[in-house]
């Protein structure tokens, strides 16, 4: 192994510095052409998202059976899929979520529980977003009870998007909650009850137009295409690859003799041999 003082004489030599300069040059183009690729992963992957996405909303609605069963946990692959549902509202159960603002705007979220009618799951509780109130509506419907946000009566079709259960938050107290959390609607609504909960998208019969619908919750738009990933990866490596060539390049340098234009070492005399 070389020692160090002996590769630094062979790194500032000439011909390694002119070398050194090349490979920083290829390196350097190697790194851009690994961000060029990570900006097209970027952007590849976000055009596959916004069709994902435009497809899920376009999609036909899928029996809430074939997706969720009550008390099942739920997957990062049921989140955001629309399905459709029969069941009956319980008016006397609904509550308002508060702390819900539309931009600017204060409001509550509208929370009703709906008795499943269909199926294997009959008589278990979903809870459904209906809609927003502004601020003041939603003040005059707790003061009239159910009031102007009183849910269809009889049985009703809800199509709509699966959400995840939030956190436990401070309960129900007045008709109003702070988290829409299966764990507490529990204690309120009883069960077998859902893991999740659906924003509605359309009701058969309509609802109150009091209640305003939300729009769709937003599905993921993020995410890298995978293939322009690894040709960043490739990129990097291969300029990784050029500055570790020069280094090797070096060591070589510096193990393989003294440098050019210098003559041999003078030969060294043999000891007398013992007599």
């Amino acid at each position: 192994m070389p020692e160090p003082t002996t590769v630094l004489r062979a790194a500032v030599r000439p011909r390694m510095i002119g070398l050194l300069l090349l490979l920083l040059t290829a390196a350097a183009v190697c790194a851009r052409l690994g961000v060029w690729q990570l900006d097209r992963a970027q952007l590849r992957g976000h055009a596959a998202a916004q069709r994902e996405e435009v497809e899920r909303l376009a999609a036909a609605p899928e029996p809430l059976q074939d997706v969720l069963a009550p008390q099942a946990t739920f997957t990062g692959d049921v989140l955001g899929r629309k399905v459709v549902v029969h069941g009956t509202y319980e008016p006397e159960g609904q509550l308002l979520v508060s702390g819900r603002a539309d931009g600017e705007r204060p409001g509550m979220l509208v929370l009703t529980p709906l008795r499943v009618t269909d199926g294997p799951d009959a008589g278990a509780v979903l809870p459904v977003v209906r809609g927003w109130l502004p601020q003041e509506d939603a003040t005059a419907a707790l003061d009239e009870g159910v009031g102007t946000s009183a849910p269809p009566s009889g049985d009703v079709e809800v199509v709509g998007y699966l959400q995840l259960s939030e956190s436990a938050g401070a309960g129900a107290s007045g008709g109003v909650t702070d988290a829409i959390s299966s764990a507490d609607l529990l204690n309120e609504w009883g069960g077998p009850i859902y893991t999740g909960y659906v924003v509605l998208a359309t009701s058969d019969p309509a609802q109150d137009a009091a209640v305003v619908v939300l729009d769709p919750p937003e599905g993921d738009t993020g995410g890298l295409n995978l293939q322009n990933l690894a040709y960043a990866a490739q990129w990097w490596i291969f300029g990784a690859f050029a500055v570790g060539l020069w280094v090797r390049l070096v060591r070589d340098e510096a193990a393989g003799g003294p440098p050019r234009g210098q003559g041999p070492a003078a030969p060294v005399a043999p000891e007398p041999a013992e007599r």
